[in-house]
């Protein structure tokens, strides 16, 4: 997968994210998980592009270390939502399923550039 096919997989990850957040019931919990999501998952989507641009190794080495962290908050996030029965399985089992994708992926690239 190169840059730009991610780039536009993290897209549209923070993209469904926000349907979903918006999706959910307007109480305390349901608005609280909805910024928070939204936050999280627009979040990757941006640190991916940044670390595009990154103008040295050591930069591009430290913005895959952020992505590796905030790759996984959405997912925590979305098991939360899950475990609280606000939205139905069916919905949400696509985007836990890319939430870990992702996490794997920076996880394994930040893996790679520091032995090299």
């Amino acid at each position: 997968m190169d840059k730009e096919e991610l780039k536009k997989r993290t897209k549209s990850f923070a993209r469904r994210c926000v349907k979903l957040a918006s999706s959910l019931p307007n109480t305390i919990l349901g608005r609280h998980l909805q910024e928070q999501l939204i936050r999280v998952a627009t979040s990757v989507a941006a640190n991916y592009r940044a670390a595009c641009i990154a103008q040295s190794r050591a930069s591009f080495t430290a913005k895959l270390s952020i992505l590796a962290e905030k790759s996984d908050e959405p997912l925590f996030w979305l098991e939360f939502i899950l475990k609280e029965n606000l939205i139905k399985k069916g919905r949400i089992e696509n985007l836990i399923q890319e939430a870990s994708e992702l996490t794997a992926i920076f996880i394994s690239s930040r893996m790679t550039i520091q032995k090299n």
